[in-house]
């Protein structure tokens, strides 16, 4: 387990493709599939409302809100293994986390447009700490002023990506269709609210 600095213009972002091992990733998929309250709720972007293309469920420590695209999260109390993993990432990138917003994507066709996790309620150069467990998809990044190249990572099972530094307010972040995967992915984003 290390986590390797990737090379990017203005943001910093860390990558460890075996952050969990297979056995603890599995267990963990298994367990969260079956065991959180998932939400499968409308959002407005660009002033169209529709159904969510993905499942979500939201975690904090002190139930604290979290908003955005018009959607008022409520907190539900952090599952014991997603605690358990918080302070495992918060020991080893030295970064502390009170909540965290996981997505499931239950194939190819779910997916994430184009966005920054740049919300008032998160302050300025947030850290995101993200867990991907299930199928690996790929995760995109692009530059707001088209200063660097477009990235693309695939994200594997049991993967840590943090995303730090300015890079909520320098480049967005999606996860595109993938029509040819079946199986589901868990993704799960650890954050810090300063106001919620």
């Amino acid at each position: 387990m290390s986590l390797e600095a990737m090379p990017i213009v203005d943001a910093k972002l860390d990558y460890d493709a075996h952050f969990l091992t297979i056995t603890q990733a599995d267990l963990l998929l298994e367990q969260l599939l079956a065991e959180l309250p998932w939400r499968h709720d409308e959002i407005t972007v660009y002033g169209k409302s529709h159904l969510m293309p993905r499942l979500h469920c939201y975690q904090s420590a002190q139930n604290l809100h979290y908003q955005y695209s018009n959607l008022t999260l409520q907190s539900e109390p952090f599952h014991p293994k997603v605690l358990q993993l918080k302070r495992y990432i918060e020991a080893v990138s030295g970064f502390k986390f009170n909540a965290v917003l996981i997505n499931l994507y239950r194939d190819g066709a779910d997916k994430m447009g184009w966005h920054s996790d740049d919300e008032a309620a998160l302050g300025t150069q947030p850290c995101i700490a993200s867990i991907s467990l299930g199928a690996m998809r790929s995760f995109k990044l692009r530059h707001r002023q088209k200063l660097a190249s477009d990235i693309s990572l695939e994200l594997t099972h049991g993967s840590l990506l943090l995303m730090h530094g300015e890079m909520q307010g320098h480049w967005q972040h999606s996860l595109p269709v993938r029509k040819k995967v079946s199986q589901a992915r868990i993704n799960l984003t650890f954050r810090h609210i300063i106001n919620g």
